[in-house]
């Protein structure tokens, strides 16, 4: 299988860090790299091809912050694309979600799959932690341009402290769970 991971918001940080803790000073890029590249090391093992791209650079939109991801992932023939994210909202709200471009098809149920595996696995380490769920978002250019099933995995708010000493401090298991979930999903479908 051809997983294509795609870290949230620019390389190092410029123009777009993503959300930000302001307390803990650490941005939504950097944690999105980190759960990234832990989750190519263990699809890797899995025995998954795999190819890696962080760029504020979505659909071809934006010049001069490098290849752009959805065609980066589509030339590659991916058969799945994951891009990671961490959410922020009010500093209350917390827990997992997975985005997805509709309720049908492949997306979904890769979307199921790896949000079953984060909710098992987060709740373990704090059982009050929310299941967000599946919510469509057919506008997301990495879910609608993607020519291959596709999730947007938001894997915690950052701004929320909890939340964050959570994607601080165990990303090792949000990057397994992940990747438990893409193989899950490859094993329905095969």
């Amino acid at each position: 299988m051809k997983v294509f991971i795609n870290p949230g918001h620019a390389a190092n940080g410029e123009p777009d860090p993503g959300a930000v803790h302001n307390f803990f000073n650490f941005r939504e890029c950097d944690i999105a790299l980190s759960i990234g590249k832990l989750v190519k090391r263990f699809l890797l093992r899995a025995g998954c091809y795999v190819e890696m791209l962080q760029s504020h650079n979505l659909n071809g939109e934006v010049t001069g912050y490098g290849k752009s991801v959805v065609e980066s992932a589509n030339d590659w023939g991916a058969d799945v694309f994951v891009s990671i994210h961490c959410n922020a909202f009010n500093t209350t709200a917390r827990g997992v979600e997975t985005l997805v471009y509709d309720m049908t098809g492949g997306g979904k149920t890769l979307g199921d799959c790896i949000q079953k595996q984060l909710v098992e696995t987060v709740q373990k380490i704090d059982p009050e932690f929310p299941d967000r769920g599946l919510k469509s978002r057919p506008l997301l250019c990495v879910l609608r341009a993607t020519e291959m099933p596709a999730v947007l995995v938001e894997c915690g708010f950052i701004d929320n402290d909890t939340d964050a000493l959570i994607l601080m401090n165990f990303q090792k298991d949000i990057a397994a769970a992940i990747a438990r979930g893409v193989t899950d999903y490859w094993q329905r479908i095969s």
